[in-house]
């Protein structure tokens, strides 16, 4: 197949090229493509190097087959109509078309069908910390439907790029020095520091990113559960956590979620409290599934669950959804 990736030489867009090449998805062509500061770099794909291009209103996606795009919201609504009208498959990673009704949301795990019916040939990468989270619910929304989520977040560097990552170890290194701490990519220093402000405010007092929690998961579990989430910045370099309880019609045992968890696509049950075993961003980067522990019954309502997840967000949380969702098309021949 004749691959583009928008965006090749951010985070997302490199992690694109480590998914691609480690599941050996089947690439005959690959074009890059980038902004003015990053034309020119090349890279290396399967024993080849790739220049990348700079992403021009043209017809340089004439003959792509899928477009995997991770360039911020403004360039893929700028350039959806180039890279779409020759009839490629623009796999989307920004927040841009995530809840118009005419682009379907996608997690392979949850929804895969919904990649079939897309009028403007766009899919839409969900946020990270929704798709990890939706992964976790489906294996319980099978035994019981969930009603309420209360979920707190606690995400990486990473989330916010390549470059917050570098700024949060040079933060440390600035405080572990006595220099002066820079701070850009952040609202607060983030070295020893955790900042509950991820995205802007909204009037409602929750932060764009709380409330993509929100909608992208019942646009996605095609559900009615009602979602409150509080997000946190922590100075942690790669791997979003979350806590997370839920609410379901009947109530569901500890052992009966476990056992959902282990056999559910995509989840690892990672839940030995008593021999210290459970998920930790720190050996969890560079994983591909959704880790599951600390699973129990919520003390507060008796159809309550609490339970903790970690995810690599780089990786299923924006890459390796994006690569799995084409894989999925391939094989529904969609």
């Amino acid at each position: 197949m004749v691959i583009a990736i928008v965006g090749a030489s951010g985070a997302v867009g490199q992690e694109l090229l480590a998914v691609l090449e480690q599941r050996q998805f089947p690439v005959s062509e690959l074009r890059l493509f980038g902004s003015e500061r990053s034309a020119g770099r090349k890279y290396g794909f399967a024993g080849k190097e790739y220049e990348v291009r700079l992403l021009q209103h043209d017809d340089a996606f004439k003959g792509v087959d899928i477009a995997f795009v991770s360039a911020g919201a403004g360039v893929s609504r700028a350039y959806a109509e180039d890279i779409t009208r020759f009839g490629a498959i623009m796999i989307d990673n920004s927040s841009a078309f995530r809840m118009e009704e005419d682009v379907p949301l996608v997690v392979p795990e949850v929804n895969a069908a919904d990649a079939l019916n897309r009028p403007r040939n766009i899919i839409a990468n969900p946020n990270c910390t929704t798709i990890q989270m939706v992964v976790a619910l489906q294996a319980i929304e099978k035994i019981s439907h969930i009603r309420r989520v209360h979920v707190a977040t606690y995400q990486a560097a990473s989330g916010a790029g390549a470059q917050a990552m570098k700024e949060l170890e040079n933060q440390y290194r600035q405080v572990l020095n006595g220099e002066e701490v820079e701070v850009n990519k952040f609202a607060y220093q983030l070295a020893y520091n955790l900042i509950p402000h991820i995205d802007v405010f909204t009037a409602n007092g929750y932060t764009k990113e709380e409330m993509k929690m929100f909608h992208e998961t019942r646009k996605i579990m095609h559900s009615d559960v009602k979602v409150s989430a509080t997000c946190v910045r922590v100075p942690s370099l790669r791997a979003h956590s979350e806590s997370i309880w839920i609410e379901t019609e009947e109530p569901v045992s500890v052992a009966a979620a476990r056992e959902a968890f282990a056999k559910a696509q995509g989840c690892v049950l990672m839940d030995e409290p008593e021999n210290k075993i459970y998920p930790m961003p720190l050996f969890l980067s560079g994983k591909d599934e959704v880790f599951i522990g600390r699973i129990r019954k919520d003390l507060s309502d008796e159809n309550g669950l609490s339970f903790w997840c970690v995810s690599d967000q780089i990786r299923k949380g924006a890459a390796l959804n994006a690569v799995q969702i084409a894989e999925w098309l391939i094989t529904a021949k969609g």
